[in-house]
């Protein structure tokens, strides 16, 4: 039999599309390969090597279904996210476990002025605040508390399991977590300031879609939007407007003064002097007589409520400014939690805006990962590449002859450890774990 490979490379993914629709498009050229002929027709003689209780055994829906070169990866990328992707091929699946433990380097970019329901630009704006404070030496004396241990808050828009529930599920329905989400003890061996971008100077922007009811009400919870000053300002605005509702009803009780409505002067209330930085008064006219024109408190400088958008520079780029970041973290760690910790660090608010994982475990861009632009130009192009890939990781790895997977592969003695597989069910859809 010809020489069959298998084992683990890496591919360089493009934004855009997600982790699996690369592994499909990846098996989409493997499987009607040369180089893949051969461990196709070893799994086709394994199959049909199989006795009637074997065949019986298998789901229907299962043997019915044409074998295809197996693929997996070992931690996903979010659609947004560029750069190494894992892939196991064959045996190699059983490996990808152990790069969900390993560490990782990454290059991110750092928005400020705003926050959305997915910490990233493919979200929901929830919330704006003021940018006009951050610096660059404010943010590099920030980094400094995301280095070496500290407590991480996961984001509510991750795979990480609630009540048998995803904590991605929740928000896509607007609901409360049930319980408080907890903080990991994360290891962050690099985290430096690389280039500040200045406002008006950079690519990125907000997004222009802002959440809606519930699905907001429950971001301004769940993500810590408000601090207890706020929380107590908003509860001093209710206990007034309250007050003021109380008064008005005596002073209409007790001044029986036999004006009618049509002679009686319109009113206006007003609210306190805003602070600065505060949205203008709302005025609403009734249709009824008289027409009286009410107004809402304004909200307090630091409110997360959604302000009207800065005036835009002439080049209609984004006003606030940005922070390429890079950094060498551990298992587990969420780019896009540090996006929303370092605005709240800074005083102001903060989200991804771009991410490239630049390193995983021994794979690293621009050294020894396959370029996904490689599998367009051709079987003659990618097969050399992919092929030396997976002969260096077998080469390099111990391989347990006779030992094998459900597809008939072979696989590293100690590739499917208890510890790697309960990694897998922690970071499982983890833009970053």
């Amino acid at each position: 039999m010809a020489n069959i490979v298998e084992g683990v490379f890496a591919i360089h993914k493009p934004p855009g599309i997600t982790s699996a629709q690369v592994i499909r498009d990846v098996q989409s050229h493997f499987n009607p390969s040369s180089l893949f002929a051969p461990w196709l027709q070893r799994e086709h003689d394994i199959k049909n090597a199989e006795s009637n209780n074997q065949r019986n055994k298998r789901k229907s829906w299962k043997s019915k279904q044409p074998i295809q070169v197996k693929i997996g990866h070992g931690g996903t990328l979010d659609p947004l996210a560029t750069g190494v992707l894992i892939l196991g091929v064959g045996s190699g699946t059983k490996a990808l476990p152990q790069f969900l433990t390993c560490t990782k380097s990454y290059e991110t970019v750092v928005l400020f002025g705003a926050a959305t329901d997915t910490y990233d630009t493919e979200g929901k704006l929830v919330a704006r605040k003021e940018y006009e404070h951050v610096t660059k030496e404010k943010v590099e004396e920030a980094l400094v508390k995301f280095r070496g241990e500290f407590m991480q808050r996961p984001p509510i828009f991750s795979a990480i399991r609630v009540q048998g529930k995803h904590l991605y599920e929740y928000a896509r329905e607007g609901k409360e977590v049930p319980v408080e989400i907890q903080e990991r003890k994360m290891n962050v061996e690099k985290m430096e300031l690389a280039e500040w971008l200045e406002g008006g100077s950079h690519e990125f922007a907000w997004p222009e879609q802002e959440a809606e009811g519930a699905v907001k009400n429950m971001a301004e919870k769940v993500l810590h939007l408000k601090d207890e000053t706020e929380v107590k300002s908003e509860a001093a605005e209710v206990v007034g407007e309250a007050e003021e509702s109380a008064k008005r009803k005596r002073e209409v009780d007790e001044g029986e003064s036999g004006v009618t409505a049509e002679s009686s002067p319109k009113r206006i209330k007003s609210s306190p002097a805003p602070e600065s930085g505060t949205t203008a008064i709302k005025v609403e006219v009734t249709e009824s007589s008289p027409k009286r024109i009410k107004s809402s408190p304004a909200p307090v400088s630091d409110a997360p409520a959604i302000k009207a958008k800065p005036t835009e520079t002439s080049s209609n780029a984004c006003p606030a400014p940005a922070a390429r970041i890079r950094m060498t973290v551990s298992s587990g760690f969420y780019v896009r939690s540090l996006a929303h910790d370092l605005g709240a660090a800074v005083g102001s608010l903060g989200l991804m805006a771009h991410l490239v994982r630049t390193r995983q475990g021994e794979f690293e861009l621009g050294k020894n990962v396959l370029e996904y632009s490689d599998l367009a130009e051709g079987e003659k192009v990618w097969d050399p590449k992919v092929k030396k890939m997976l002969q260096d990781w077998q080469g390099e790895h111990e391989v347990v002859e006779g030992s094998r997977d459900r597809g008939g592969g072979r696989h590293e003695r100690s590739a499917a450890k208890p510890a790697a597989r309960a990694a897998v069910r922690r970071n499982s859809s983890s833009d970053e774990g």
